[in-house]
């Protein structure tokens, strides 16, 4: 089976709900706390490959960080990146991974098309 790994912020309900529906299947996954372990830049670009989208959509608009740096500009898919690396509170949860799919668990019951 492949292994599936869940990038959690443990603060958020949501995020947690999605751990929820995981072990409910009995299914076995890496939580990786992405606050305290951020992603690379490498991984970044990873994950909105799998997921089909621009680094800007996995960016959390509604942050303060994102409010008081980057609201109202415009930057590269590689300045994205970057800045979800030096922020990564900026960054969309969560974000399940299974093999080369991958989906943000908003609502967490998205999750289950990975099953």
């Amino acid at each position: 089976m492949e292994k599936i790994r869940i990038y959690h912020n443990a603060r958020c309900s949501k995020s947690r709900s999605v751990c929820e529906l995981v072990a409910a299947k009995g299914l076995d996954a890496e939580v990786v706390e992405y606050l305290k372990t951020p992603p690379t830049k490498a991984e970044l670009a990873r994950l909105v490959k799998l997921l089909g989208i621009a680094p800007l959509d996995l960016i959390r608009s509604g942050e303060a960080m994102f409010k008081e740096h980057y609201a109202g500009k415009t930057l590269s898919d590689d300045e994205w990146l970057d800045a979800m690396v030096t922020h990564p509170i900026l960054i969309e949860r969560p974000i399940v991974v299974k093999g080369a799919q991958a989906v943000i668990g908003r609502p967490p019951e998205k999750v289950l098309e990975l099953f």
